[in-house]
């Protein structure tokens, strides 16, 4: 093209298809890239304020330059109008809007042209492809891609996918896993982002969905639905946890998983570099799933506090380190698992436990009740806590105590109901000492007790409460170094639920004036129509998504947000196994899904 834009028609067309199949965009992209070159250089050789156009006919590459003027009634710009006037000598038919084109000899391309129609052409071609490339993987993120390690830069690995390359950073790699250019690995694409620089592909071998996907690749059933995965939790490189849950009676979920002679699940451990697998049958009691995921651990009892998600596990005393794990590991991955907060504790502390809170409670009660030490300890056995409880409970639960008739029974309960009077003189005469208005206190629900926590923390009249969020009262969660960690409310001791304490704060707004009564029953409403919806849009897409793919991950179940875990600091001793009895208890717990 250095004679001109028409010097060879064929040459152009042939040119413009090997650039369109060497970067796999439309051809029709290329030649508009062309044109646009032709466009610039044109322009600065007859012009910049003109208004040119290039015409390039796909199929024989004939390029047509042309100058374009529109007819107007008074001419402002001589370079892109022409008067009204002046068109109807050329075109008595012209009429005002219409455009004048005359066609412009071609351009001859110097050296410094012919850059600058490289430069927009190989722009041009650049942004194609790059959106090529985010349009051909935006869609694809959840799923498990091949791919060639093309180099390995500072620990990440880039990939080359054919046409495009992705990148596996160095903390979405499993620990000790080490890449060379040339190896063939297989990752799970985790985002798809546009950058100034280009799509980014985003893949990960740590990301729990990963295991998700090899196994639906490596168990038909998991594929066709039958067998649907609900949980998974990984320690990547070293254990993981998978709940799954069969939909036909007739199919064990852990035994396919497993294969025979361990041939599935083998598979997976193999791509995952050696990676232990439990596999856990889901259940949808979580008292019932923990015990299985605790597993090879023997649990006597659980107790459950569904507020706050917490549940308390009591192992026997030698089951202790099997059911925490070498360095916590495995009450860590149940935790993840199920998304409760787990609490270990051996039977000999929950004795301790419940020895140490009856003598509390049996101490309360005589102090409180003014009793002997044996009325207490009575109250106490038959699962009294607190003095409130004594006061207002239907006396026949008293009377129903080995030896109290209904006049003691009546006596305790008028003592209990003086006690609290007496405390609840005290507290609101501190509560007045604090400058807590009465405007509050006279909000149903809020105790005198409550009121003086609210004081203690600077919430002392009915607009300082209604400024209040649900999570100010009963506490939320934060994730702090990778583990969620719950912060303390308010009125947290005061057993009230995060419904009850929504309730109290939106009375309050009304009282205050920031809301009417019926508003707030119409946001109500609309809240209750608006859930109800997605209910039943969800209920719909379940039905119409069922054996299409893989169930929830553990990223669905609790998202990116870990559950802590706590575990008893009396018993770090012995979690701290020696080498060579640790090996043997975590072995134990992943022999024990390929046995079932």
């Amino acid at each position: 093209m250095a004679s001109g834009i028409s010097a060879n028609k064929l040459e152009l067309l042939q040119i413009a298809d090997a650039v369109a199949r060497e970067k796999g965009i439309e051809m029709d992209i290329v030649l508009s890239a062309m044109a646009d070159a032709i466009q610039k250089a044109a322009k600065a050789r007859y012009g910049q304020e003109n208004d040119i156009r290039v015409d390039i006919d796909p199929k024989t590459g004939e390029t047509k330059l042309l100058r374009v003027v529109t007819v107007v009634e008074l001419v402002e710009n001589d370079d892109t109008e022409i008067s009204l006037a002046i068109a109807q000598r050329d075109n008595a038919e012209a009429k005002l809007g219409d455009e004048v084109i005359d066609e412009l000899p071609p351009v001859e391309f110097g050296r410094i042209a012919t850059q600058a129609a490289k430069q927009v052409i190989v722009q041009r071609v650049r942004e194609a492809e790059r959106e090529r490339q985010y349009e051909e993987f935006k869609d694809r993120v959840g799923e498990i891609i091949n791919g060639v390690v093309k180099r390995v830069e500072y620990g990440n690995a880039v990939l080359d996918l054919g046409r495009s390359e992705a990148v596996v950073r160095r903390d979405n790699l499993i620990p000790r896993e080490v890449f060379r250019p040339g190896d063939r690995i297989r990752a799970y694409i985790q985002n798809v982002r546009r950058e100034q620089r280009g799509p980014q592909v985003i893949l990960s071998r740590t990301d729990p969905a990963f295991m998700s996907k090899l196994f639906m690749q490596e168990v038909p059933e998991i594929y066709d639905g039958v067998i649907e995965v609900r949980a998974v939790a990984r320690d990547p490189g070293s254990r993981a946890k998978i709940g799954v849950i069969s939909n036909d009676p007739g199919i064990d979920p852990v035994g396919a998983c497993v294969g025979m002679r361990g041939s599935r699940v083998q598979a997976v451990v193999n791509e995952l570099q050696g990676e232990k697998v439990d596999i856990i049958p889901w259940s949808p009691d979580p008292a019932a799933f923990i015990v299985n995921a605790l597993a090879p651990a023997e649990v006597t009892k659980v107790v459950l506090d569904e507020d706050v998600q917490r549940i308390e596990v009591v192992v026997p005393d030698e089951q202790l380190s099997l059911a925490i794990g070498r360095r916590g590991q495995n009450v860590r991955l149940a935790s993840q698992l199920s998304g409760w907060d787990i609490d270990i504790m051996t039977e000999a502390q929950e004795s301790e436990r419940r020895q140490s809170e009856f003598a509390e409670r049996t101490a309360l009660f005589m102090h409180a009740l003014d009793v002997d030490e044996m009325i207490a300890q009575l109250l106490a056995s038959e699962g009294f806590a607190t003095v409130e409880e004594v006061a207002y409970v239907p006396v026949e639960e008293i009377t129903y105590i080995e030896g109290f008739d209904e006049e003691t029974a009546q006596e305790i309960q008028n003592r209990a109901r003086d006690h609290l009077d007496r405390e609840n003189e005290k507290l609101d005469a501190q509560r007045k000492e604090m400058g807590v208005g009465d405007d509050l206190a006279a909000m149903e629900g809020l105790t005198p007790a409550m009121l003086v926590r609210l004081g203690e923390n600077d919430i002392k009249s009915l607009e300082d409460f209604a400024g209040c969020v649900t999570d100010d009262l009963t506490g939320w969660f934060e994730t702090v170094e990778r583990r969620r960690v719950r912060q303390e409310g308010i009125l947290d001791g005061f057993d009230i639920n995060a419904e009850e304490a929504e309730n109290m704060i939106m009375a309050a707004r009304v009282e205050a004036g920031w809301i009417t009564q019926a508003e707030l029953d119409q946001q109500r409403a609309d809240e209750a129509a608006r859930a109800a919806e997605e209910a039943a849009a969800a209920s719909e897409e379940a039905g119409d998504d069922a054996g299409k793919d893989v169930a929830p991950t553990a990223s669905d179940v609790f998202g990116d947000k870990t559950p802590a875990v706590k575990t008893p600091a009396i018993e770090t001793p012995a979690v701290e196994t020696s080498d060579a009895e640790a090996p043997e208890a975590d072995d134990a717990a992943s022999a024990a899904p390929s046995a079932e």
